[in-house]
């Protein structure tokens, strides 16, 4: 088993990737076609070919333009799965190293040998050549990089804490200069934390900014000091220019800007300096302008709407990292459950046990544990081994007798198995279905009036094990719902609105339906989905626990509401009896000085609840 689950992982990438393949049927249907142009509609239409071909004519794409994108989709999935890979794994895949070289050397040698144009396109293969190559003028980019930041350390006395190079930025026809990372940090208070959005129109606003070091390091100390009196609303560190300042810290609240001071340059970089909104005037920065109620940035003659900015600046990588999806039309119901008597234990506990489970992957067993421990629970971290068959069997019996020593069992968020759809199911259940712990598990529930609570990754699995909606350990199938990639086809990492539909589980006795809370996500395969026939089961029995929505309460499929395109803009779903939740947001990351920034209700009372229920 221990060998299993070391390459869950990279099983259920490669499963997920071939669950992308065109099945045999359609194949046949491909070669039955007439010609390319017919051929290349058709590939357009499958969800695994669609952004690979979208910006191409079919009338005019040659075949073997065709070939190469295919070819090229191909190196794309190797390369994916190669970066996702273990070292140890590396070993085999590194064989296919070899096999892009020789690719390459016979196409090199049928330039020679029948007297080629030279010139060859290696953009499939430009992963594995040396990207600064042998001009001196590339290399000195990094090494001057890293004199320069040796520099800003001595004069700044401040030192980089960390940092990374990054050499392979080719992409295409894309050349990226070679990039030099470094980090630092800056200890301080929760409440002297500022965002850089602006607060309120009508403040001035103001640059903070130095020649040299000592006039920055002054500038940066003035700054600090008007924080520290309350004057200070918002802050921002330059990067390209006073415009993209002022721009960006338009956003957040729309609220707009108007520049006083034309005379400045707008548009040159400007390192050290941080553009404020201050709460009054003063004489220790250059004042830039004012805020506005108006949602316009103005700069001497030329102005702009924010939500056209907005739309600009997002839309530069948008071909490359969609944030939005097409509409979906699908109307969404806004669920209300009526009250019904929650279930309740036989027999009081004074301070409930909580087994929180720590699978290779896992990262959220802290923020849990003090969750827990704030809401009077006792957290039990338990870490499990996989790196050998006796550490799985070791893990499996230390699981075993915590559970029956426990009253809760919470599984909390991660990227176990690589957080694919399968990932966590590979591993954790494949954990949870071993008998010993099935049984424990059970015994917990069924035998003890227990509860069992899955957050994000924790969803995953428990949905996967079927105790959501079900409340047993089952084999499911494709009848039963399923967590799947999100719309975009990517990770989301936000905060959303939730929306109380049913307040039947005891986890939820703290909340009324209707409430609307707002939760922290992380997550690229939270896509909850199941047959019509079933979303109307659950929500008839009240199962359905949250809903995504927006700031109106009203549930949707759009990105902006329904992250992850969950069908009925479900978030959450409960056992019939309520003892088991499974939920997507991540309810435990609730804590003082979180989220200062962000209005809303970000305490479901999850844990308080849990405490009562066991306070009978």
């Amino acid at each position: 088993m221990g060998n299993i689950l070391a390459y869950s992982g990279i099983a259920t990438k490669v499963k997920s990737m071939q669950s992308k393949l065109l099945s045999e049927d359609k194949l046949r249907e491909m070669a039955a076609l007439e010609n390319v142009p017919e051929a290349l509609e058709y590939l357009k239409r499958q969800p695994a070919y669609e952004d690979l071909f979208s910006d191409v004519d079919d009338q005019s794409f040659h075949r073997s333009a065709i070939e190469q994108r295919l070819l090229l989709s191909k190196y794309r999935d190797f390369t994916k799965l190669y970066r996702f890979s273990r070292v140890s794994q590396r070993k085999f895949l590194d064989l296919y190293f070899l096999h892009y070289e020789i690719a390459i050397l016979k196409r090199c040698l049928r330039c020679v040998l029948d007297h080629r144009n030279p010139d060859l396109d290696l953009s499939l293969f430009q992963e594995f050549f040396e990207k600064l190559r042998n001009e001196p003028e590339r290399w000195g980019k990094p090494f001057s990089a890293l004199l320069g930041t040796v520099d800003a350390q001595l004069e700044l006395g401040a030192a980089a804490i960390g940092g990374k190079d990054s050499m392979s930025g080719t992409f295409l026809d894309l050349d990226v200069p070679p990039t030099l990372i470094s980090f630092a940090i800056a200890p301080l208070k929760t409440g002297e934390v500022l965002s850089p959005e602006f607060k309120e129109a009508g403040h001035p606003v103001y640059l903070f900014s130095g020649t040299d070091a000592d006039s920055v390091k002054a500038a940066w100390e003035r700054l600090h000091a008007l924080a520290l009196a309350g004057k200070v609303r918002a802050a921002w560190a330059v990067e390209n220019g006073l415009a993209e300042a002022v721009m960006k810290m338009s956003f957040g609240n729309e609220i707009g800007f108007t520049a006083e001071n034309a005379d400045l340059d707008w548009n040159t970089l400007c390192p050290g300096a941080i553009v404020a909104e201050l709460t009054e005037d003063t004489a220790k920065a250059v004042r830039l302008g004012v805020t506005t109620a108006e949602p316009v940035v103005r700069i001497a003659d030329d102005s702009a709407p924010i939500s056209e900015l907005l739309a600009l600046n997002e839309g530069v990588l948008e071909s490359v990292y969609p944030s939005r999806t097409a509409a979906d039309p699908a109307e969404v119901p806004v669920l209300s459950a009526p009250a019904a008597p929650r279930t309740a234990p036989k027999a009081g506990v004074a301070v409930p046990k909580v087994l929180i489970p720590v699978f290779p992957g896992t990262n959220c067993e802290y923020d849990s544990a003090r969750a827990v421990q704030r809401a009077g629970l006792e957290p039990e971290i338990l870490v499990m081994n996989n790196q050998s068959a006796q550490g799985v069997a070791d893990s499996i019996s230390r699981f075993a007798k915590a559970a029956r020593d426990s009253q809760i069992i919470f599984v909390p968020g991660g990227f176990s198995g690589g957080d694919e759809p399968d990932g966590s199911a590979k591993f954790i259940t494949a954990f949870f279905r071993n008998p010993e712990v099935r049984d424990a598990a059970m015994d917990l529930l069924k035998n003890r009036d227990g509860l069992m609570l899955g957050i994000c990754n924790g969803f995953q699995a428990l949905i996967k094990l079927g105790l959501v909606p079900y409340g047993e350990i089952i084999n499911t199938d494709e009848t039963c719902p399923t967590l799947t990639f999100n719309t975009i086809s990517r990770h989301q990492s936000r905060l959303v609105r939730t929306r109380i539909a049913s307040n039947r589980s005891p986890w939820l006795a703290g909340t009324q339906v209707g409430d609307i809370y707002t939760v922290p996500i992380s997550h690229g395969e939270g896509r909850f989905l199941c047959s019509e026939e079933l979303v109307r089961k659950l929500a008839d029995n009240g199962q359905i626990v949250t809903q995504y929505v927006d700031e109106h309460g009203v549930p949707g499929m759009d990105v902006d509401v329904n992250p992850n395109g969950s069908i009925w803009a479900v978030e959450g779903i409960m056992s019939p009896d309520g003892r088991v939740l499974g939920k997507m947001g991540h309810s435990e990351r609730v804590a003082d000085g979180l989220y200062k920034n962000v209005d809303g209700c970000y305490d479901m009372k999850l844990f308080q609840s849990a405490k009562k229920y066991f306070d009978i």
